[in-house]
């Protein structure tokens, strides 16, 4: 669904499967502290975990105010 949503505001993301890159999982894990998938991070200060349609469509919207 996250993937979804992401396609339907148009946000350009890279998908990371943190089941075969052992780098990836360890920033999830040791510096973000998160232990469920799906992990959006946007920037160091913004990520979060789970299905939030709510911070994807801020990301939507703020998108729109920065064109």
């Amino acid at each position: 669904m996250t993937y979804k949503a992401l396609d339907k505001a148009g946000v350009t993301y890279t998908v990371v499967d943190v089941t075969e890159n052992a780098v990836a999982l360890e920033y999830v894990t040791e510096d973000l502290g998160y232990s469920a998938a799906p992990i959006v991070v946007v920037d160091e200060h913004n990520h979060w975990s789970g299905f939030r349609p709510d911070r994807i469509a801020a990301l939507d919207q703020s998108r729109a105010l920065d064109a």
